[in-house]
């Protein structure tokens, strides 16, 4: 994967944003181990979203954090950073894993961010469908995340985010050329190794710096489909818009019928 595929503007969001359900393989939060371990929440009812706090004490942030995320974004009303000041850094690897976290997809690889005067080590990337952040009120078919943890060894981490939209013809080729490899990790628990390759983990950590980029990228429809047959459908509900409490938004969302 070449840094220059995913080259773009990006968009700063909150510095105190939270990393949701992202941070797998982050050593501060869940250290990688040689087996892929399947997480003790999912996207569903009992054990989904709106009970992730019911399940263990350490996820309590996610029902009275003040700093979650997805939120809700405005196209007119939001920080650009300026061009350069955000450099991802990704050489082509050889045996990179793909891994089924049941929750998941995600590709462990070695890469770096450079934003914020601070150097960021890449521990991961994965995906959600739908999109879990909104612009103006809408969500993208995909998101794909890339997950960081600051070079220094503190418990400081980053997310460097990319909408996802679906064309008909067209696919960035990182994208198609990655889920050609999902009929090999059907399976949760699974993965496969990407020879010519370009968490109990808890949800709902705060304390990260989220970036997302303006320009989204493309997939073809079949690639989409196989995709969401595989992860089916994994993303948090909106916390909260940019600028308000998780609270103010969540009720403001719910009074509009969003």
């Amino acid at each position: 994967m070449r840094g220059s595929i995913l080259s773009t503007t990006l968009l700063s969001l909150l510095p105190a944003s939270v990393m949701a359900s992202c941070g797998h393989g982050l050593n501060f939060i869940h250290p990688r181990g040689a087996a892929v371990t399947i997480p003790n929440f999912d996207y569903g009812t009992t054990t989904g979203p709106e009970n992730w706090h019911h399940i263990q004490e350490s996820y309590m942030t996610c029902a009275n954090g003040t700093h979650q995320s997805p939120i809700l974004l405005s196209s007119t009303n939001s920080t650009v950073s300026p061009p350069g000041s955000i450099n991802l850094h990704i050489s082509p690897q050889k045996d990179v894993e793909f891994e089924n976290l049941g929750t998941n997809v995600e590709v462990v690889c070695n890469g770096t961010l450079e934003a914020v005067n601070t150097t960021w080590k890449l521990a991961q990337f994965h995906f959600h469908a739908p999109s879990e952040h909104r612009v103006d009120y809408g969500h993208y078919e995909a998101e794909m995340h890339f997950v960081f943890a600051a070079a220094d060894n503190s418990s400081r981490a980053a997310v460097l985010g990319f909408f996802v939209e679906v064309e008909k013809y067209n696919g960035t080729w990182l994208l198609e050329s990655l889920f050609k490899h999902l009929p090999e990790i059907q399976t949760p628990g699974t993965s496969t190794t990407l020879v010519h390759g370009q968490s109990d983990h808890p949800p709902c950590t705060e304390g990260v710096l989220w970036f997302i980029g303006t320009k989204p990228l493309s997939l073809k429809i079949e690639t989409y489909m196989a995709l969401k047959n595989t992860v089916k459908t994994n993303n948090r509900f909106t916390q909260s818009y940019l600028g308000t409490t998780p609270v103010e938004g969540i009720l403001e969302t719910a009074a509009k019928g969003l």
